[in-house]
């Protein structure tokens, strides 16, 4: 909008220029009317150029942030993971949150009950960055979260990534996925847990 002022005061200019040469008192105030517009307009530029910098220094915080709570996620071995895991669940009201990952588990590394009563079984798999979950890894998770383990939220977490295969059949299935950037979003408190 003030952009649109100031493009109107060259024209308003021209018009009311012609007859300022008989009025001085009307040139002057044609002056004086274009010297506020462009202050105005200086002041809602300054504004927006504030606006954006807060901007970037809350992102940089937020970036910050997040990777400092994935960083602590990356020294931790898978056992660790789990109850982790199993921590973010409680601490986002789940009842129930517990590591059960083990030899046996069939793929349910952390159960628990989301605060509006579903059942949710998650997989972690904590790999080194740049590695990820592959299509039979989810095809195996797929084949016991709702059918053995009963899951109304099935969730497989990583610190890495997941591959083109992986996605497309936690798509078909319905299972969520959650990488490394999902999941500094989810530690740090700055993005929903999985089951939102």
């Amino acid at each position: 909008m003030p952009s649109l002022i100031l493009l109107a005061v060259p024209v308003i200019l021209v018009v009311v220029g012609e007859d300022s040469a008989a009025d001085p008192l009307r040139g002057a105030a044609v002056t004086i009317v274009t010297v506020a517009a462009a202050g105005l307009f200086g002041r809602w530029r300054y504004r927006r150029w504030q606006q954006h910098l807060a901007e970037q220094a809350a992102m940089q915080r937020l970036h910050a942030l997040r990777a400092q709570h994935i960083s602590t996620y990356h020294s931790m071995n898978p056992r660790q993971f789990e109850e982790a895991l199993a921590y973010l669940c409680g601490r986002d009201g789940c009842a129930g949150a517990a590591a059960t990952g083990g030899s046996g588990d069939l793929g349910a590394d952390v159960v628990a009950v989301t605060p509006d009563g579903r059942r949710l079984v998650i997989q972690a798999k904590r790999y080194s960055a740049g590695n990820n979950v592959s299509g039979p890894d989810l095809q195996r998770f797929g084949g016991t979260c709702f059918a053995i383990h009963g899951a109304h939220v099935a969730v497989v977490v990583t610190t890495g990534g997941f591959t083109k295969q992986a996605r497309a059949y936690a798509a078909s299935v319905g299972i969520r996925l959650v990488d490394n950037g999902v999941l500094a979003a989810w530690a740090s408190g700055t993005g929903p847990p999985p089951w939102q």
